[in-house]
């Protein structure tokens, strides 16, 4: 019986802490949008078929003011090779008011 309750204690901590750790990104300010949207440039890898690249980039902005790219989510395979390529460790002007802000950033490059 100790045993049991110790293991629904050890559960209901996990449980807890687990819940308290919320992922939450925001949205990029306009002119840090528009440093990054001038970064990429319009020449994003097009699969054959489609003409549009859509892609949600998940980044931080470091001390120095680079961007750190975190992750890339796009169904174009050769999409996270170009953005990891064109944002990684890219100077901004843009500098955040705290440190370790997440940052989410959906993209969708149309064919011209």
């Amino acid at each position: 019986m100790k045993k049991l309750k110790l293991l629904f204690v050890a559960f209901a901590l996990f449980t807890i802490s687990a819940s308290a750790f919320v992922f939450n990104p925001i949205k990029p300010h306009a002119e840090l949008r528009a440093e990054i949207v001038d970064l990429l440039g319009t020449n994003c890898p097009y699969e054959y078929d489609k003409d549009e690249c859509k892609a949600e980039v998940l980044f931080t902005i470091n001390s120095e003011n680079e961007l750190i790219v975190l992750s890339v989510n796009s169904p174009n395979p050769r999409a996270e090779s170009y953005i990891k390529s064109k944002m990684n460790y890219k100077e901004v002007n843009y500098g955040p008011d705290k440190e370790g802000v997440i940052y989410l950033l959906p993209l969708r490059m149309v064919r011209e």
